[in-house]
């Protein structure tokens, strides 16, 4: 059997996730490489990736994958880490520029925009994609769209800023799941047998947030971004919520509702687990 190639995230939110594949022996089973968020989905939909921790809006897209159970990222609330930047209020905004990193935080921005934040009548807004340098994006938009440890570097009191799972829990109710992990179908043939995956990356989770791992992983990021460990430490413990639990699922299914109503996605997808058959949300 040869390692399964795990396809991450080399941002801060998803370090808890990472874990175990960092500090323990269970890395030696698989072969991990690190990128962005729309990076990560591509190499999962040609192959070069068996498992990648995928923007939630790519599950639509990708045909046979199956979701690993209960590790997410995901926010009940703000996530501080998903932010649209305005040189103007709402109503005038026309063009946006949209980080190329992360698909998932445009769809959102874009289902925001187009049932929550609307223009006049035959106005349209345009999305922009560019890298994320905020001021060469505020440079030629009217909004930027900024996504993970970029977002949390913004000196928001110099801007107008928005955040976007807050916004869509105001208008929703409902939490917003950004990522999960993903595996391809064909690729479970090729795992070990009595590898569970799902206890693997629960537990790495698990391992991550316990509170002395989440206080070393202050200390090792928050030099990296520029933060305070407390800073660090608030927004891993209080502002990301990990787990794909039901009303996680409940705000998923609503956004792919939404994202295929918006035209961004065929159709709504069916939910399917690892070592489980078809998992519909509302029985």
């Amino acid at each position: 059997m040869r390692p399964l190639r795990i396809s991450a995230i080399s941002y801060l939110n998803t370090a808890p996730l990472m874990w175990d594949f960092q500090h323990s022996s269970v890395g030696k089973d698989f072969e991990i490489s690190y990128t962005i968020p729309s990076a990560c989905a591509e190499a999962l939909a040609t192959g070069v990736a068996d498992i990648g921790i995928i923007p939630s809006v790519v599950f639509a897209t990708i045909p046979n994958l199956l979701i690993i159970p209960d590790a997410a990222i995901a926010s009940k609330r703000a996530v501080r880490s998903i932010l649209l930047i305005c040189k103007k209020p709402l109503e005038e905004i026309r063009t946006v520029a949209a980080d190329t990193s992360s698909r998932t935080s445009v769809a959102l921005a874009q289902i925001l925009m187009g049932r929550f934040f609307p223009t006049g009548a035959g106005v349209r807004r345009e999305f922009v994609p560019m890298p994320p340098d905020l001021e060469l994006m505020l440079a030629g938009c009217d909004a930027a769209l900024l996504i993970g440890d970029r977002a949390l570097q913004v000196g928001r009191e110099r801007y107008l800023t928005y955040d976007l799972a807050e916004q869509w829990h105001q208008f929703t109710g409902k939490p917003f799941v950004f990522a999960f992990w993903a595996i391809r179908m064909a690729a479970l043939s090729e795992a070990h047998p009595r590898m569970e995956l799902d206890s693997i990356f629960s537990s790495s989770r698990d391992h991550g947030l316990e509170p002395q791992n989440v206080a070393t992983l202050g200390r090792e990021w928050a030099p990296k971004l520029g933060l305070t460990q407390e800073n660090v430490h608030s927004y891993l413990t209080q502002n990301i919520h990990y787990y794909l639990d039901r009303e996680n699922l409940e705000g998923l299914e609503l956004f792919y509702r939404y994202a295929a109503e918006c035209g961004l996605i065929a159709a709504p997808p069916t939910v399917r687990f690892v070592g489980s058959a078809a998992f519909r949300m509302y029985g």
